[in-house]
């Protein structure tokens, strides 16, 4: 089996901890820890000697406690079985996060219940590397800051959850208007969680709420929405709302000429149009000409048969005459 004289790991930055494959390793190996890593031992399951950044060459002085647990000949570079894990403890701002189902919200403003989603990110830092080796990495050749998400989401989301619904209750604040207090928030959530998360050996470096907001398709937000606009419109054009409606009503049956409330619609506006006429020509000609409208409704009415004179204008009418020669009154 081959003797290992130099351990070193330049790994991606969303690998939290590393197990050192379990090759031999020697005295006098050299193990490099890079800036913002730790380098833990483990000899039979137990976390012994933390090296920090630099070259480290394992002598007895540098990792007294796993001396004890290793049988050697003094003086001699024997080879010794021991597990290494790099931790890296540089800090991590970008691990997102999210509900992965709306939340139902009933909210205060409209009593209506919300379909509320909401997605942010959050900062990690490895504070303590035995405890969060030991409880959380364990066995594991390697853990990344998407398995800590993961192991994470359940008190996260959670925890998040009940604060963003009790907020909007007790705050009585409106769903569609919650952007505004995101930072308050976010740091009221972050305060939640941060004894959960050292619990683990992990600080949380900061939690933001990026966004809280709800499905653009679903069906109770499209009708809210629609209520809000027409309640908009209201209050900008006041007295004015009820004569636009009236207007387009009329305007959508006129425009319908293919059907018979259109073809109704259209006739009832002509009649009135026409009625109306009729009474402003009857009351133009009467202010004109008051003889003239009194003949016209003794006409309408007619002299009786065998009359001598007419009963509309007074003048004599030839016998058997059917209509008067000076007015038109009908005889008979």
């Amino acid at each position: 089996m081959a003797i290992i004289d130099r351990v070193k790991y330049d790994g991606p930055a969303n690998v939290l901890v590393w197990r050192h494959p379990p090759d031999d390793l020697s005295w006098g190996t050299q193990v490099i820890v890079n800036q913002s890593q730790e380098a833990i031992f483990y000899k039979g399951g137990e976390a012994l000697d933390v090296l920090g950044p630099g070259t480290h060459t394992l002598r007895t002085a540098n990792i007294p406690l796993l001396r004890k647990f290793i049988k050697m000949p003094f003086g001699g570079e024997t080879p010794f079985a021991a597990e290494i894990y790099y931790v890296n403890k540089a800090v991590n701002l970008d691990v997102k996060w999210g509900t992965n189902s709306p939340i139902p919200v009933l909210d205060p403003k409209f009593n209506v219940f919300l379909p509320v989603r909401a997605f942010g990110q959050f900062g990690i830092q490895v504070s303590d590397s035995k405890v969060f080796v030991t409880q959380l990495s364990a066995t594991n050749p390697q853990f990344t800051t998407d398995q800590l998400s993961n192991y994470f989401r359940g008190v996260l989301l959670t925890k998040a959850k009940d604060y963003i619904a009790e907020t909007i209750v007790k705050q009585k604040i409106n769903v569609l208007e919650i952007a505004a207090h995101l930072e308050e928030m976010s740091g009221a959530i972050q305060t939640k969680l941060t004894t959960d998360f050292a619990t683990f050996g992990v600080k949380l470096v900061n939690f933001y709420l990026n966004s809280v907001d709800v499905p653009e398709d679903d069906d109770t937000v499209l009708r809210l929405k629609k209520a809000l606009a027409d309640r908009a419109e209201v209050d900008i054009m006041g007295d004015k709302y009820q004569q636009k409606r009236t207007l387009d009503v009329m305007e959508k049956a006129a425009g319908n000429e293919g059907g018979a409330a259109g073809a109704g619609m259209t006739a009832g506006m002509g009649l009135g149009a026409g009625l109306g006429m009729g009474q402003m020509m009857g009351q133009a000609m009467g202010s004109m000409n008051p003889n003239a409208a009194a003949g016209a409704a003794g006409a309408a009415a007619g002299s009786p048969a065998g009359a001598k004179f007419c009963s509309s204008c007074g003048k004599g009418l030839a016998a058997g005459a059917k209509f008067c020669a000076e007015c038109g009154g009908k005889v008979g």
